[in-house]
């Protein structure tokens, strides 16, 4: 069911007319098979970057589409509805690119940023390792200043697109100091000494390589340094703040998948003589799967609103990725229950929409990093 959206303008709305044409003839066909093979959908990624779908947010000058977050993000919930891997992977990319963006010098946008955010490249966001994941602080990884060049060492974990990308944004120390010794560094996927580990094996979003990142002596330009040196803390943060709004959008596109499958089969399925979409019970379960749904995408789209407006929006986004995630996971897990048995196969994504589901309420912060955000936030504010 195609969602009645509020688009500020009339070029949102050609665009979203895009997006749906490109998720019904080149995402949603090929998502099952890529998912039950394991196959990185990097011709997915390629064909959204030639429609200029890999840098929404981004300034026309550098050739992103200068949207609003809150056109991107229902865009990015479309292309999530119609694979889950691939909404995932935009929003990782754009958030990746996001440092340099934003923290980046003058040339390095001019010389970096047109084929990060055009489509031709494909990025990874390195910050969690193996013994740091929401403690930025713990981080091993270390930048040594050499001449004209930084040399990285150390271990990243958990990390989308891992061999699989063409670049990585990647923190690093490069003091003892705990919150102002992590900088921020653009990482080549070419550059000698980068070397991934196996792809983990994972419940859901199996399209969607996940590895570790080795940093072995790794050498890079000393102009590749983002932002400051030190500055990598409030980068990373800064860039989760948005990232965690992809996250929310993505959710929510798969919850509204989910939704449309049950509310399909509900009215296909024939008990008792009549639809089960007559009973009372499992019209009930699917009016607050509905409700889940809405509700969840307003909280995302106020937090994006704000976003727009430049002002503060980081309790929002942790309020918008901690309910709309917990509302994948629930609707996703009803869409199993009005498809019964048949929801527990393979023959419906529904099975496959609720195991996907669960990373959501766990990457970018899990949802208890998310309540510390929200109350820290909060509390700051009221004192």
């Amino acid at each position: 069911m195609a969602v009645d959206r509020l688009l500020p303008t009339e070029e949102s709305t050609d665009l979203l007319a895009l997006v749906r044409d490109l998720c019904a003839h080149e995402l949603a066909p090929y998502a099952a098979q890529a998912e039950e093979s394991e196959t990185f959908p990097r011709d997915a990624f390629r064909t959204l970057g030639k429609a200029g779908l890999l840098g929404l947010p981004y300034p026309e000058q550098y050739g992103g589409a200068e949207q609003p977050y809150e056109v991107y993000l229902q865009m990015l919930e479309e292309i999530a509805a119609a694979w889950m891997s691939v909404g995932v992977g935009v929003s990782v990319h754009t958030m990746t690119s996001y440092g340099l963006a934003t923290f980046g010098t003058e040339e390095q946008r001019a010389r970096l940023l047109p084929d990060m955010v055009g489509g031709e490249m494909l990025g990874a966001y390195a910050l969690s390792e193996p013994q740091a994941g929401s403690d930025i602080s713990g981080m091993t990884t270390r930048a040594v200043r050499d001449g004209d060049s930084y040399v990285l060492t150390g271990t990243k974990a958990w990390i989308s697109h891992g061999s699989h990308a063409d670049f990585y944004t990647t923190f690093a120390r490069t003091s003892q100091d705990p919150k102002r010794g992590i900088s921020a560094f653009h990482v080549p996927a070419s550059a000698e000494g980068l070397s991934f580990g196996a792809p983990e094996r994972k419940m859901g979003l199996t399209g969607s390589t996940t590895t570790l990142v080795n940093y072995d002596q790794v050498r890079i330009p000393a102009a590749n340094l983002i932002g400051a040196e030190g500055e990598g803390m409030r980068i990373a943060l800064s860039a989760l703040d948005s990232g965690r709004l992809g996250i929310a959008a993505c959710a929510v596109g798969l919850a509204q998948a989910a939704l449309d499958v049950a509310a399909a089969y509900a009215l296909e399925r024939q008990q008792f003589g009549q639809a089960i979409a007559d009973f009372q019970g499992v019209q009930f379960l699917l009016a607050d799967m509905a409700a889940a749904v809405e509700s969840a995408r307003a909280t995302y789209l106020q937090a994006a609103r704000r976003r727009d407006l430049g002002r503060p929006f980081t309790q929002q986004a942790a309020i918008a990725k901690l309910i709309c995630t917990d509302a994948a996971m629930k609707v996703t897990t009803d869409a199993v229950q009005v498809l019964g048995g048949y929801g527990y196969t393979r023959e419906f994504p529904a099975e496959r929409y609720m195991r996907e589901a669960k990373v959501t309420q766990i990457f970018e912060g899990t949802n208890q990093i998310q309540r510390l955000v929200i109350s820290r936030d909060l509390l700051r504010s009221v004192r």
